[in-house]
């Protein structure tokens, strides 16, 4: 019997669009130039591990892409705001809770980022713990972090179900026998849910 649901939160809970974000930001004449800089850098990896500022970061982002420096800098400024909340997965949260699910998160995540957007959205009281990636050094699909999860609020991996929109970090999930949820919607989750006898 499953007992605990956890959440990743990137694009399950919150939305993440960064190409719609940089298009509005800067256009689209330099987008896929500056989408490559900045969100498949090393120092994003790192943002989310939590062994390098975000100031720090822009820097180095900038260093290698000199070229780019104003619109880089454009881009990290207020880019939490990209981070809005998919209402539908919200309600499946809060329905879960409801009917005595234990609800946690798992989820790579910024420092900056995550303060921020646990500061404006209210869904997180709901969460009864979870573990971020930045505050712990390790990230998904990494075996330490699904085993601290487990280990931080005694949970038994046949009771619990991961979701997650990244099909590695539901590997990840697998190997610990945490059954797993491919998130495609919040319709289909809320279907795949009943599936699985969870009273939702």
């Amino acid at each position: 019997m499953y007992k605990n649901i956890i959440f990743d939160i990137g694009n399950v809970l919150l939305s993440f669009n960064p190409k719609e974000y940089l298009r509005q930001k800067i256009g689209e004449q330099k987008l896929e130039e500056i989408y490559k800089a900045i969100f498949e850098s090393e120092e994003w990896v790192m943002l989310d591990r939590g062994t390098i500022t975000e100031e720090e970061a822009v820097k180095n982002i900038i260093q290698r892409n000199n070229l780019y420096a104003t619109e880089i800098e454009l881009a990290f400024k207020d880019w939490y705001g990209l981070l809005k909340p998919i209402e539908e997965t919200v309600e499946i949260l809060k329905d879960l809770k409801n009917n005595n699910y234990k609800v946690f998160y798992l989820s790579n995540f910024h420092d900056l980022a995550f303060k921020e957007v646990n500061k404006r959205n209210s869904f997180f009281k709901v969460f009864d713990g979870g573990v971020v990636s930045y505050e712990e050094k390790l990230i998904k699909p990494e075996e330490a972090i699904y085993n601290l999860i487990l280990d931080k609020y005694n949970l038994i991996a046949e009771e619990s179900i991961f979701i997650d929109d990244t099909r590695a970090n539901i590997e990840g999930a697998k190997k610990l026998n945490i059954k797993t949820l491919l998130f495609e919607a919040p319709e289909k989750l809320r279907k795949d849910l009943k599936q699985l006898n969870i009273n939702i």
